[in-house]
């Protein structure tokens, strides 16, 4: 029995989806808010996740822009800035956002986004986890990149933040065949996280079902210091 994972950062840790796969459907589906990732990343070392989408940066480098994030931007066109710009790795270790701000200047003439900063914790805690060896199973993903697979391979015409946005990003998941829909409706009605965050994170389980088929795409050829890929996977 194959256990796949999506998960998206959402205020006061992460929102976590957990589903098994059933040939193309996935089911079972369990939705929590988790306050440290070690313990997730942890249950795909063990086999208890076979894959695991997560999105957030993993393999952060030296040079601006990531050829990952330039690819994703071009191929989710009015959704682009849902890409933000990684931090480069100098940035990881700076004590304030001013400090940011002047290394990455420094490095490739551009200061760092106030949204970086802010999911700089995240993006640490990631650093510190998730090593090369894992990446066979543990990927840097995008909601908006897993959206449009289920969307024809079209960006979606709405933000996530819309009422239009949101309603057209749950009939995708609906419509997808791959959620029991009652699973489904308990899932979104459930309020352990966020609305958007859960349906970013079940997104994602999509994603992870990619990896375990070996149907995934790639975006990005580069690597951090440490052997670690800097792709998107969706």
């Amino acid at each position: 029995m194959t256990r796949v994972a999506g998960v998206d950062g959402c205020a006061g840790g992460w929102a976590l989806v957990t589903a098994t796969a059933a040939g193309d459907r996935l089911v079972g589906l369990r939705l929590s808010r988790v306050i440290e990732l070690a313990a997730v990343v942890d249950r795909t070392r063990t086999g208890e996740l076979a894959a695991l989408a997560i999105d957030m940066p993993i393999g952060l480098l030296d040079v601006h822009p990531r050829t990952a994030d330039v690819e994703a931007r071009k191929r989710l066109g009015p959704r682009r800035s849902s890409v933000f710009p990684t931090p480069l790795r100098t940035t990881l270790d700076a004590a304030d956002y001013p400090e940011a701000c002047e290394r990455s200047r420094a490095m490739c003439g551009k200061a760092l986004s106030k949204q970086a900063w802010n999911l700089m914790p995240k993006i640490r805690e990631l650093d510190r986890i998730v090593e090369a060896t894992d990446q066979p199973r543990v990927a840097e993903a995008h909601p908006e990149c897993a959206f449009l697979r289920l969307h024809d391979d079209q960006p979606l015409p709405h933000p996530k933040a819309t009422p239009q946005g949101r309603e057209l990003r749950v009939r995708l998941l609906t419509d997808s065949g791959r959620f029991d829909q009652d699973e489904l409706a308990m899932i979104l009605a459930s309020g352990n996280a966020p609305l958007i965050d859960t349906l970013d994170a079940l997104a994602l389980t999509v994603t992870a079902r990619h990896i375990t088929l070996g149907t995934e795409r790639r975006l990005g050829d580069q690597a951090d210091g440490f052997g670690r890929r800097a792709e998107i996977v969706f």
